[in-house]
């Protein structure tokens, strides 16, 4: 699947690749790590399950860099992918259907280590079971440089955050990188634990701690992903539509006090159940999809849901409901679902909440006129 893109220049001048993969945050770390790179000089070209697809890239010269988003299909069908950074972010239940069961979803995020060897360095969050146990492997095996990272605890080497401020423990003494609470587009523990990743792995491919650091800070986000789309009056709607699962969803549910919450689609195994520690700071939940009446039946009791058939009619609803109450609101699309039973995928439905969002804001001035 990879080889005709990462093996076509001589080995002497082959561009460096990074392989990111993980079960949530592939796509902000991939945006992140290009953003860094780029910053700093370097020629690095985003593709993958992002962007432009593997096989499309143009060939490069020595001294750039590929970095990759790859999901566990793509690694599931590879044999060629070589990483000399090799990215693991994390590891929950998703995509079980296709993999059978945990152990094929964690022997195919694993892939994306493979053919690594001296020279290379595997990138790994433990702050999850199934990622510090894989670590806890493949540093047995002890053939490649291993730096962990987390966004919750230090570590005796590697790179982490302690409440968002950022360090760089893979040389003789710790460094203290960047504090990341200033970070305006990197905001909740999720996205210390991006940063901490997309960091090692710009060190590893030779930007100095400085550069790095520099770069996470001016990195302006990603689309779909905790976005603030407007404020309308006193009323911030944030699309988070890259939030499949209930793992993601509980990414930015965390991240903002309380909010008005838009869920639905295709739900995932387990649906919203996990997120039941977090249904106290729902004002009010507005369900769409496929999901809808198996959302509202565990939302029962826990907070006031509504259902709806568009996402059109849910933003209406939230925003009228969000207006009516004179507090400064949220309106949070997070669906914890894939979009597949409305949109054929996750940046369509966001496109359309934010299309929605655009149409509040021209009723207004319309009304105001």
């Amino acid at each position: 699947l990879f080889a005709r893109t990462v093996n076509t220049a001589p080995p002497h001048k082959k561009p460096k690749v990074a392989a990111i993969t993980g079960t949530n945050g592939k796509s902000t770390t991939t945006a992140l790590l290009g953003h860094v790179l780029s910053a700093a000089g370097r020629d690095a070209r985003i593709g993958g399950n992002i962007g432009v697809g593997v096989l499309d890239l143009a060939d490069m010269h020595g001294g750039a860099v590929y970095v990759l988003e790859c999901s566990s299909y793509q690694l599931d069908l590879t044999s060629s992918l070589k990483a000399d950074a090799a990215l693991l972010l994390n590891i929950s239940p998703d995509h079980l259907d296709r993999h059978g069961d945990m152990d094929g979803y964690v022997a195919a995020k694993r892939r994306v280590l493979l053919n690594q060897g001296p020279g290379d360095t595997a990138i790994m969050g433990v702050d999850d079971p199934y990622s510090q146990r894989l670590c806890t492997e493949v540093t047995s095996a002890n053939r490649r440089t291993i730096w962990p990272v987390s966004a919750g605890r230090a570590l005796g080497r590697g790179v982490y955050a302690l409440s968002g401020v950022l360090y760089d423990a893979t040389g003789e003494r710790v460094i203290e990188v960047a504090d990341l609470n200033r970070a305006r587009s990197l905001p909740g523990r999720h996205n210390w634990q991006n940063a901490a990743a997309a960091y090692a792995a710009a060190r590893a491919l030779g930007v100095s701690a400085r550069d790095a650091g520099e770069g996470l800070m001016s990195f302006p986000g990603l689309a779909h992903r905790m976005e603030t789309v407007a404020t309308v009056d006193r009323v911030r709607f944030i699309n988070d539509s890259k939030a499949t699962n209930a793992d993601a969803a509980r990414q930015a549910m965390a991240a903002t006090p309380r909010f008005r919450w838009i869920a639905g689609g295709i739900a995932k195994a387990g649906g919203i159940e996990p997120l039941a520690d977090l249904f106290p700071k729902i004002v009010k939940a507005y369900l769409i999809g496929e999901a809808a009446p198996a959302f509202g039946r565990t939302l029962e009791g826990a907070a006031p849901y509504a259902r709806f058939s568009t996402l059109d009619a849910a933003v209406a609803a939230a925003f009228a409901d969000a207006e009516a109450s004179g507090e400064d609101e949220v309106v949070l699309l997070s669906p914890a679902c894939a979009s597949f039973d409305q949109y054929p995928d996750f940046e369509k439905r966001g496109d359309a909440f934010k299309a929605s969002v655009r149409s509040l804001t021209g009723e207004l001035r319309e009304s105001a006129a």
